[in-house]
Parts: structure tokens; sequence; C-alpha cells
């Protein structure tokens, strides 16, 4: 059976009710309060394996709260749950160091998989807090469960160095996410740079992407840099990927597969496998 102590709050008094059904029932030891003040007393007082709550309340809101909570125990989990479901909520809540963002209304089973994770996780390092002047633009918007999704994802993707696959209809909004992904990542002080693989012949996709040395080839009167190398730092979008001339998706032989392999395995390439190798994200859509 788990075991734990969940603190709880949330200045509703059905919503506390129902999580404390909930959690209960899934063995936990849970308490509850309506305000911030009474959940920053037990935080301090060393209470708690959990936290889970609301943004909004009448004393304080959570994201002011929240880096004080992870200064003073910066291996407490905490999920933020809000009714004010945009993604300037999402990413707000992951920067000030919440394990996980919930929209009103949730899944109660969610939740309860969510704390049984948070729990059993090794603790990692916290996070730096992101400064006001991060949010001033909103790049997505939309209250729908499905966006309400993407915004959480993206939340939780802009910590890591992932590469990360973007799929949808052509006009729905991928380069937007790329772009959220980059401005509010880790690599926000590199380039983000886009690249429209549909477009380019297939004789040129390698020198596109990965450039080439002077005289690599007839008319290589200079060295030129590769796409990879230009987002060294920050982000490389691969727009309509899907859309390339199949020939300039696949080597010819084994030996051709072999250096692009190497440079895709390493993060990102220079045209010549000497030397030191840039690092970006790369976001193929």
């Amino acid at each position: 059976m788990p075991a734990g102590s969940i603190l709880v709050a949330d200045d509703d008094t059905a919503i506390r009710t129902v999580l404390n059904q909930a959690l209960s029932r899934a063995g936990y030891e849970v308490r509850l309060t309506g305000n911030a003040a009474t959940l920053w007393r037990w935080v301090s007082q060393g209470e708690g394996d959990l936290v889970i709550t609301d943004v909004v309340m009448p004393d304080e809101n959570a994201f002011d709260l929240l880096p004080r909570i992870k200064k003073m125990r910066p291996n407490l989990p905490v999920i933020v749950m809000s009714a004010q479901n945009t993604f300037m909520t999402a990413i707000r809540a992951s920067e000030r160091g919440a394990y996980e963002y919930l929209p009103k209304p949730f899944d109660l089973k969610e939740l309860i998989a969510i704390v049984g994770r948070a729990l059993s996780e090794p603790k990692e390092r916290p996070r730096e807090p992101g400064k006001p002047e991060d949010f001033d633009a909103i790049p997505l918007v939309g209250r729908s469960a499905a966006m309400q999704e993407i915004y959480r994802l993206v939340a939780r993707l802009m910590q890591t160095d992932l590469t990360v696959m973007i799929s949808g209809e052509s006009g729905t909004g991928k380069e937007l996410v790329a772009r959220a992904l980059h401005d509010y990542g880790k690599r926000r002080g590199g380039q983000f740079v886009a690249i429209n693989m549909a477009a380019i012949p297939r004789d040129l996709v390698e020198s596109e992407l990965f450039g080439h040395e002077k005289g690599a080839f007839t008319g290589a009167n200079t060295r030129s840099s590769g796409r990879f190398e230009q987002a060294e730092g920050g982000t490389l979008f691969l727009d309509e990927i899907g859309d390339m001339p199949m020939e300039g998706r696949r080597p010819h032989s084994d030996q051709d597969r072999r250096p692009h392999r190497r440079r895709l395995q390493q993060g990102s390439a220079r045209p010549d496998p000497a030397g030191p190798v840039p690092r970006g994200s790369v976001l193929p859509a």
C-alpha cells in the first residue's frame, strides 16, 4: 500500500473534500488547508512528502510561494493545479519548480498516478526559477483539453535536451510549438534555426544540414556552415521533414550512413568529423 503524507492547499472546500477522499483511499495520509500561509507553515516545519496546491488562493499566489518552498526543501515534489488553463500557467509552474501541472478539472486516477510517480522517483536537482520578464509574450492560446495536454508536454520538455517530434496537419502551429520549446527552454540563449526540408533539392540535403569544406565538391570555393552548426547551443527546427525527397532521407550505402549516424548521435554536426561538435536541440516536424 502507498505510504506518504500529502499536503493539499485549495480554497475550494469541494475540491479539498474530493482530493482527501481519493488520496486517503489510495493509502496516503492527507492534510488539508484553504490558504497558503498554513501550507507554508507545514512545509517550513518539515511536514509532508508531497504538496498539491491550487494557484490562486486568498492570501498568496502559489507561483510566489513555490520558489520559497523549493529553496527551503528543494526535493519536495509540488503538484500545481489551476483553473487558469493557459500555456503560460503550465510554463510558470514548470519554471518555478513544480513537479507537474494539472489543469482543472482533472482525472483523479491521473492525479493518483502522478502522486505515486513523484514519491517513487529519485529526487532531482532543483531547477532555477524563471524570471518575470520571461513570461511577457503568450505564443500559444486555447483552453480545450487537447491544448491543455500540449501545454503540459511543452512544460515538461522545455527542461530537457531531448530531440522532439512535432506532428500535425499543415497550419496547426507546429512551428509555434517549436518556438515555444526554444523560447522558454534551456536553449533560449542560442539561435532558433528553421529549415523547410521539403524545399531542399535531394542533392543539397547533406550540404544544407551539415555544411561543407572548401573544395569538397566542384564549385565549393569557400567553407559553408550547415544548419546544425548555425544552431549551435540553440534549436534546429526541421520543418516538413515528412515531405522531403525520399532520396534525401536515405543514404545510398552503409558507408554514406556512418557519418550521418555519428553526427546525429552526437546531437549536432560540423561538415568535418574532426574538431569540437556544437550542441543543439533538434525538432523535426
